[in-house]
């Protein structure tokens, strides 16, 4: 008989979140490859009737966004089981990040927060991408940042996204708190 199957220790599962140009995808794709995890850009796995009706200028409701956050749960289950992952998407309300908790309960968020004038700068300049400046208000107005009790990292998004991509994986280390005091 030859030595026990070991299972394979889980990755970490990290949700980068905020509202749109805060630049979840870049940070979330970026820290997925330093910490050498997967990246799912959650914007990819809405149903192309939510993608319709952003580009519209149409704020999504939260029903429209309950098949779309059930799928990223899903996604995240099967990557808390395995590998672990980085998820971008914007999960704005708590409980949204609880439809996402109900696939990885031991999921970690980074929110990447910015200043409304900042944010408008950044998805004025951006190109090719369905969500427009207009619905940037309804995002902002949807919000609700992390509680204490949810433990996120919270970064400022005036840094570039390496410095932000580092403060993330100092703080995703274990042991080390949450936006620990300077």
């Amino acid at each position: 008989m030859g030595p026990p199957l070991m299972k394979p220790i889980p990755g970490p599962v990290v949700v980068v979140m905020g509202v749109s140009g805060c630049g979840k995808s870049t940070v979330g794709a970026s820290l997925a490859a330093a910490l050498g995890l997967p990246y799912i850009e959650g914007d990819r796995l809405h149903p192309p009737r939510n993608v319709a009706l952003m580009a519209s200028g149409t704020p999504l409701t939260d029903a429209d966004r309950a098949g779309w956050l059930q799928a990223l749960a899903d996604e995240l289950a099967k990557a808390q089981r395995g590998t672990g992952c980085v998820l971008s998407c914007s999960a704005l309300k708590r409980r949204y990040r609880d439809v996402l908790r109900g696939g990885a309960p031991a999921l970690r968020l980074v929110h990447l927060a910015g200043t409304p004038a900042l944010l408008r700068q950044r998805l004025l300049s951006r190109a090719g991408h369905y969500m427009p400046a207009s619905l940037l208000q309804s995002q902002l107005d949807t919000l609700e940042p992390p509680g204490p009790d949810e433990d996120a990292i919270v970064l400022d998004i005036h840094d570039d996204p390496q410095a932000l991509v580092a403060q993330a994986q100092r703080q995703l280390k274990p042991g080390v708190a949450s936006n620990p005091e300077p």
